[in-house]
């Protein structure tokens, strides 16, 4: 009697059958329903688990209602919430998780990483936010003089030593943005499309029609016919029945026309496909189907890697799951005017981004800062009063106009541009008034927040700067206050102190 499962007790032996055969029969289906039925409990947790990192969406109340009902679910949450352990960065307010996606087996080159992104989680406010980092951003290589792209750092670690990438690529970035990276969680594109296949599809509301003539095929790389290497993708607005192949390439289209094609609109998308693939999966009648929790259950096992420990993930999800959107700060780091990224060529000929100020300095501003908030009430007044803003840097100091952006974003200014003055001896800082005072409450909180003075006359040669400007671009906004930067900004700079 030792050595059967607990559960079996001899009331249930009794109830078998007195025949050998009988009973041998019985105790075996038992055993298996047992072994399924724990089996079933452990995979809800992780897929539940799992796409709640994924996605930047909280967990519907009528699913997690439901999750919260399974016995199992529930004594697992009371041992994470009743351990004295805390998580790695939760004493220090914040947990920094690194999301990891990459081609694996069977692609071309499928150690780098396609996908990048950090998660940090506030234990306090119960706020999180991601911050996109784009595959091509070149950084120094650690121990020599030569730069590298981001996503070449999984595949480096990856031939030195099997499942290292993670941890090496979470290791750079830390050093980098001087800021701990203890966890990461690494998925490869072909686990993503069996799951999505596994639970029959998924349905995702495509935001806009768009074609794509460049999709590379697999396989077909070095195929002497060049234009046989690609196939032709057609997405029309709408909800939109996929398959797991349909939803990783309208994923990872990079080529697409009405303005798909640039690397923002793909992260959108993946985000669109995550959420749909999430509700999918926390539908009861995929959850109640052994069969298909069986297959994701040997997807997660073959196509994931973490170093997230089994009462880390307990705890990450008993604490965070209720994180909604509004409580999501997301950015992408991009090359777009004002952005902290420059596209250029590397001596090996490679396209590369860059920072745009030669350090990686006003990166490490954005994240370190990213959970630093305005008050909702002054927010909420430049929101309504829909104020647009300039600024740029009249000073020496390298990334003052970017770091300003940052933080008068964070009070509800629509950034229309941040660049540099033709004229750089500025001491104090000044606003422009373009509105002439008909946005009051928004030019008081920036002249509180700036120590700027204010004028509402544009000397000549900044007149002169727009026009140019306007005949090189007419797509420009016209801005309702122009911030130029002096040397006092370097103090102030918006109420915290410059870090450099």
């Amino acid at each position: 009697m030792t050595e059967l499962e607990p559960n079996f007790d001899k009331q249930t032996l009794d109830k078998i059958g007195q025949e050998p055969e009988k009973k041998e029969k019985k105790l075996k289906k038992s055993r298996k329903k047992w072994l399924l039925r724990k089996l079933t409990y452990f995979a809800i947790f992780f897929v539940a688990t799992f796409f709640l990192f994924f996605n930047r969406v909280t967990i519907s109340e009528q699913a997690d209602s439901f999750i919260e009902k399974i016995p199992i679910i529930g004594q697992l949450r009371h041992l994470a919430n009743s351990s004295d352990r805390e998580l790695k960065g939760e004493k220090d307010g914040r947990i920094n998780i690194l999301l990891l996606g990459m081609g694996g087996k069977g692609h071309d080159g499928g150690y780098l990483t396609d996908t990048i992104m950090l998660l940090s989680l506030d234990p306090e406010t119960k706020k999180a936010s991601m911050i996109s980092i784009p595959r091509d951003m070149s950084i120094p290589v650690e121990g020599s003089s030569n730069w590298t792209k981001i996503n070449n750092i999984n595949a480096f670690a990856e031939v030195k030593e099997s499942n290292s990438g993670g941890l090496a690529i979470s290791q750079a970035l830390s050093d980098i943005l001087e800021l701990p990276i203890d966890y990461y969680v690494r998925v490869d594109f072909e686990g993503f499309k069996n799951i999505v296949n596994k639970i029959g599809g998924i349905e995702v509301n495509v935001e806009k029609s768009f074609d794509d003539y460049s999709y590379p095929i697999s396989g077909r790389e070095d195929d002497p016919d060049y234009y046989s290497r690609f196939e032709h993708l057609h997405f029309d607005k709408d909800w939109q029945k996929m398959d797991g192949d349909l939803a990783l390439k309208y994923a990872r289209s990079r080529h697409g026309s009405n303005g798909e094609a640039s690397d923002f609109a793909r992260a959108k998308r993946q985000q669109l496909v995550i959420q749909a693939a999430k509700e999918k999966l926390l539908k009861a009648n995929t959850l109640l189907n052994p069969v298909t929790l069986t297959g994701i259950i040997t997807e997660l096992n073959e196509h994931i890697s973490t170093n997230l420990k089994t009462w880390e993930m307990i705890k990450l999800w008993s604490n965070f799951k209720d994180i909604g959107r509004e409580d999501i700060i997301s950015k992408v780091l991009d090359n777009s005017p004002g952005g902290l990224l420059r596209a250029t060529i590397n001596e090996q000929g490679s396209y590369v981004l860059l920072p745009t100020n030669g350090d990686f300095s006003e990166i490490r501003y954005l994240v370190q800062n990213i959970f630093q908030e305005a008050p909702k009430e002054e927010k909420a007044t430049i929101v309504t009063e829909r104020s647009k803003l300039k600024i740029l840097n009249g000073t020496w100091i390298n990334g003052l106009a970017n770091r300003t952006s940052m933080d008068m974003e964070k009070y509800g200014f629509d950034i229309v541009g941040v660049g540099n003055s033709s004229r750089r001896n500025f001491e104090k800082s000044i606003v422009y008034d373009l509105a002439f005072g008909e946005k009051m409450k928004s030019l008081s909180i920036l002249k509180e927040k700036t120590g700027a003075s204010v004028t509402f006359e544009l000397p000549e040669w900044l007149k002169e700067d727009l026009s140019k400007e306007l005949e090189e671009s007419k797509d420009l906004e016209k801005p309702d206050f122009i911030l130029i930067l002096g040397q006092d900004a370097d103090k102030t700079n918006s109420g915290t102190e410059n870090k450099e």
